[in-house]
């Protein structure tokens, strides 16, 4: 039975790694020096909360080289491209903590985009900072700091609320995928 666990999540990881791409080209809205808004995050997360940390912080590295590689990878050194791409993705993996946590799916969601979040807030202080604008949404920026806090709330806040949106409706009629109480029944 085991085997036919990691069978199914190795199967489940690589079609919502590619789910998760397919729906990255779909932009609600994108930021002029990355960063969009697209429904992405709910494959990752809700495959990290379902089969766990190691597999989700697996699935958010892969996803993370697959939309460097695919989806034009704007960067401006190695620092950008870890950061960035690596790092910030596979933190979509933390909602894994919440693997079998009644509710996981909602708190999974707010600590695997707080954790994306985190990642790109200090990247675009430190490695971007020097292309920070003078004013940015009509506020004169005095700080890397202030101005990637703008920056990154702009499209993860968006990300995160669509997820939390998508989950919630969908907790009725699939609770028991969005839990992960059918992996229960197959083992």
């Amino acid at each position: 039975m085991k085997k036919n666990l990691t069978l199914r999540a190795l199967t489940e990881g690589a079609i919502m790694v590619a789910a998760a791409q397919v729906l990255s080209y779909l932009k609600l809205w994108e930021m002029p020096w990355g960063g969009s808004i697209t429904l992405a995050m709910i494959p990752i997360l809700l495959y990290a909360v379902r089969w766990g940390l190691g597999p989700g912080l697996l699935a958010g590295f892969i996803f993370g080289v697959l939309q460097f590689t695919f989806d034009g990878g704007f960067a401006i050194g190695w620092q950008s491209i870890v950061g960035d791409y690596l790092l910030a993705f596979t933190a979509l993996g933390l909602a894994g903590l919440m693997h079998g946590k009644r509710g996981g799916i909602f708190t999974g969601t707010l600590i695997g985009s707080l954790g994306r979040f985190l990642v790109h807030y200090v990247v675009g202080a430190t490695v971007w900072a020097e292309y920070m604008p003078e004013s940015f949404f009509g506020m004169t920026m005095h700080t890397p700091w202030f101005y990637s806090l703008l920056y990154n709330l702009a499209y993860m806040l968006p990300n995160a609320v669509i997820c939390l949106v998508v989950f919630a409706l969908l907790w009725k009629p699939m609770r028991k995928y969005l839990t992960g109480e059918d992996l229960k029944k197959a083992a």
